[in-house]
């Protein structure tokens, strides 16, 4: 890891600033003086050993210390001990992932002098946002400088204030030269290549890779069904019956695309070193709140809630919230059926250019609604979830995640699903996605690529134009880079990135055989997400902490949710298609046993399909087992040489012969 910034600490120590801090403009001095000694002292008194040095801002005619904002950083050796804190994975002379550990790093691959490029500046990142975060209180009753912030013996101090305000925000730096070779590398040059995925996890770390390997893998194999969806518009518009081939391929390929997709994760997780990695313990939630009480696994003293009491919150006020939120949804979706049954008459009544524009009308508004109400109900599932006091930062985002899903799944696909099965008009069902698909990416291109554009080309522009005026044509100094860094919006996490590919993998899965341009329309809408999203990661937002990452999380079981209920779906509309109808006279009954039957088998092999293939390649196995015997093996010699016996774990047994 190399950056072009030094400053120096009030020891005269040299160190590259990585991670900045900011507090409040009216923090009592006797706070930052506790916090700044905190911060430095030793790991066997209790501090994070750190370096941190507060920031000078350069005033037109004199330099003056800000009591605000400070840079941190850290000696080499402090963060090669740190990357064993945190239990980095890297990879051994052997070529296998092990956990680092300073007694042996210099048995690690691509650990040289005195490791200075052996950690990425995202792992450093991560490695002084852990110190900070596990920076816990020790005798102090609360902070001082606020008799009335309380604190308690093993309570995270960085946590604590920024619960109460005190400390407004903290974020990693941008190192200027590496930002700028990824720009160029990642969305500069428009080309058809694969990402830059190493460099991106280099940089940005694990979980946000991980992210835009997902999307560059869904972009790709959404592919073939856009080829074979060309000449099925091109060439069998309206002979519906022709689309029931097009469906059975699309349950194939939504099965077979997310089994793959986790041993291609797999793979990215491994070379990265998360794969294996256990997962760190999760500290409480900043807004976490509840009284004072002893955690049984840490047994420290810390904030204790009832999960009665959460449980009530959530199954008599958040339950109904979400329901009425749905009904709403509902009552707007008839409203928009009784302006298309109003646009459909006036075309009858007179059919001509005009009033043909005007069938798309209820529509596009339709589509703009569900926009704006998805963005009004993200915020009310928000505070609900927060309000519902979860203690770990995993809980709040899964109950997040499962507000905003069930709305968004009802609010998008709800009238699509009623013109399909009640209304079953299927030139209307590809009038209305064609309509919906194309109306929320130009909308999402505006919001998430042209407005954030904008919004920053204004800004850089004032800093630099201020920056010119104090400085001349030399280049950005540290101190206006954190203004402007710290000015930059905050980057929320990839929550609304994945839920936007979820509606899309959603338009794709349910109805794309009766659109079968579909595919295409969100090829190219995740192409320019590709550079849209690059940008604003490199130049709209602040720079996110890097966070370990094996996987999507939960974002896997949405989209097999999704696909599963996509084998439903698309075995009605082929149950609807007068072909098959015809195989049928006797009656409809016989006609929907017969689609139950299919789409069971068809759920057992997608079930099979996925206990067949396996999420983790066999290679991957091996090296797995090998480590866990090598480990197992040392535990042994280290138990005998103390006397002690050694059982062989079942999970071992279970590795090896997974391998085998």
């Amino acid at each position: 890891m190399q950056s072009s910034l030094s400053v120096s600490d009030s020891d005269g120590s040299s160190f590259a600033p990585l991670v900045v801090l900011e507090l409040a403009e009216d923090t009592e001095a006797e706070t930052i003086t506790w916090l700044l000694n905190r911060i430095k002292d030793k790991q066997q008194n209790g501090g994070a050993e750190l370096l941190v040095e507060q920031l000078e801002v350069i005033g037109q005619n004199e330099q003056k210390r800000s009591p605000k904002i400070f840079l941190v950083g850290s000696t080499w050796k402090r963060l090669l001990i740190g990357a064993e804190d945190v239990g980095l994975f890297k990879e051994f002379h052997d070529g296998t992932m092990r956990g680092f550990t300073y007694a042996n790093r210099e048995s690690f691959k691509e650990f040289q002098g005195d490791g200075d490029d052996f950690l990425s500046i995202a792992e450093c990142q991560y490695i002084i946002k852990h110190e900070l975060d596990t920076l816990r209180a020790k005798g102090e009753s609360h902070v001082p400088g606020y008799a009335k912030v309380k604190l308690y013996p093993g309570k995270s101090v960085i946590r604590r204030l920024q619960s109460k305000a005190i400390l407004l925000q903290y974020f990693p730096l941008h190192d200027k030269e590496e930002l700028k070779r990824l720009s160029v590398s990642w969305y500069r040059k428009i080309k058809l290549s694969f990402q830059p995925l190493d460099d991106i996890r280099h940089y940005f770390g694990e979980g946000l890779a991980l992210y835009f390997g997902f999307l560059e893998y869904f972009t790709f194999a959404l592919v073939p069904m856009a080829l074979i969806g060309i000449p099925y518009y091109l060439f069998a518009w309206e002979d519906y019956d022709k689309y029931v081939l097009f469906a059975v391929f699309n349950l194939v390929w939504s099965t077979v695309f997310l089994e793959v997709w986790k041993r291609c994760s797999a793979q990215l997780a491994y070379g990265w070193g998360t794969l294996s990695r256990k997962k760190a313990f999760e500290e409480p939630r900043p807004g976490f709140h509840g009284a004072l009480g002893f955690n049984p696994v840490t047994g420290r003293e810390e904030p204790v809630y009832p999960n009665t009491k959460r449980q009530l919150k959530i199954y008599l006020v958040s339950v109904p919230f979400v329901i009425l939120c749905l009904y709403l949804s509902l009552y707007v979706m008839m409203i928009y059926f009784d302006m298309e049954y109003w646009a459909l008459s006036i075309y009858n009544e007179d059919p001509n250019l005009w009033t043909s524009v005007l069938l798309f009308i209820p529509s596009i508004i339709y589509a703009v609604v569900i926009e704006i109400m998805n963005l009004l109900y993200r915020y009310a599932a928000e505070f609900l979830t927060g309000w519902e006091n979860h203690r770990l930062e995993s809980s709040f985002q899964n109950h997040l995640v499962l507000k905003v899903l069930v709305f968004n799944f009802i609010n998008c696909f709800a009238s699509l699903f009623y013109i399909a099965f009640v209304m079953q008009d299927m030139v209307l069902l590809r009038q209305s996605l064609a309509t919906l698909l194309i109306t929320s990416q130009i909308l999402n291109q505006i919001m998430e690529a042209f407005l954030p554009y904008w919004l920053q080309r204004r800004r850089n522009k004032k800093v630099h134009k201020r920056v010119r005026r104090l400085l001349g044509d030399r280049e950005l100094p540290l101190v206006e880079q954190v203004q402007l860094e710290g000015d930059m919006y905050t980057y929320l996490g990839t929550f609304d990135d994945y839920l936007e590919q979820f509606l899309l993998f959603g338009y794709v899965s349910l109805f794309s055989c009766v659109y079968p341009l579909s595919a295409l329309l969100v090829v190219l809408n995740n192409v320019t997400e590709v550079y849209s999203d690059a940008f604003k990661m490199c130049k709209v937002f602040k720079r996110p902490f890097s966070e370990p990452a094996s996987d999507i999380g939960v974002w896997q079981l949405a989209f097999e949710t999704m696909s599963a209920i996509a084998v439903v779906t698309n075995c009605a509309l082929i149950a609807l298609s007068p072909q098959v109808k015809a195989y049928f006279p006797e009656g409809e009954t016989q006609l929907i046993l017969t689609v139950v039957a299919v789409e069971h088998v068809i759920l057992a092999f997608k079930f099979i399909l996925a206990f067949i293939i396996p999420d983790v390649p066999k290679h991957i196995q091996i090296k797995l087992a090998k480590l866990e015997f090598e480990s197992l093996e040392a535990l042994k010699k280290k138990s005998r040489a103390l006397g002690r016996k050694c059982w062989r774990p079942q999970r071992f047994q279970r590795l090896i012969s997974d391998a085998e």
